[in-house]
């Protein structure tokens, strides 16, 4: 993995902690961008490259398990639990929510380089499919109403005779939408424009 090209993001109200995470990761060839609080990381404008985030359990008015549900549409950025004080309840329910590793403070070399590789692997797949799914969403969005009222025929496998009959129009016209349909979404066959769609949740 080139790190460089991802960011580690850092979560701790303790500076003895973001200090000593940043000269660890920085020496590293990680890139790392330290928060004190929640509101500074929410209000940070994160550049659009898979990253990770090592978060601290507790963080004073609030923790980390509050911040990680509102997190939970983000799902390219795997968080890393640091804890003090954990137990087993608190980190079964921080896994369930999603996360990626649970460690505890002091965290060792050892631990940590690997679960950071695997959280910027994971994001780094999770970034992919992201990616993806833009491109077909624009993809999508560059057809004429009339093809996007068409699609869902073809993606249940009716003919286009039959779509023309419940649309109220003749084959042709029908053939013709088809072919601008697998041309404007880059389809290669009708199995690939119908894995397109379930992706868009056109059905």
């Amino acid at each position: 993995m080139t790190q460089s090209k991802h960011l580690v993001y850092v979560l701790d109200d303790d500076a003895r902690i973001r200090e000593s995470l940043e000269g660890l990761l920085s020496v590293a060839g990680f890139e790392v961008k330290l928060f004190a609080e929640p509101k500074s990381f929410f209000a940070f404008q994160r550049p659009e490259v898979p990253s990770c985030l090592i978060l601290d359990l507790n963080l004073g008015e609030t923790t980390g398990l509050d911040l990680q549900q509102q997190l939970q549409g983000d799902f390219s950025l795997p968080v890393i639990f640091l804890t003090g004080h954990g137990d087993i309840p608190t980190a079964v329910k921080a896994m369930r929510g999603g996360a990626s590793e649970f460690l505890s403070k002091p965290v060792e070399e050892e631990e940590l380089f690997p679960a950071i590789d695997a959280a910027l692997n994971l994001a780094e797949e999770r970034w992919k499919d992201w990616q993806y799914l833009r491109q077909l969403r624009f993809r999508y969005q560059s057809l004429t109403p009339r093809q996007s009222e068409v699609l869902p025929y073809i993606v249940r496998g009716l003919l286009n005779k039959q779509t023309a009959y419940e649309l109220g129009t003749c084959e042709i016209t029908i053939r013709i939408h088809r072919g601008e349909i697998m041309r404007k979404m880059k389809a290669n066959s009708l199995a690939d424009l119908v894995r397109m769609a379930g992706l868009l949740g056109v059905n």
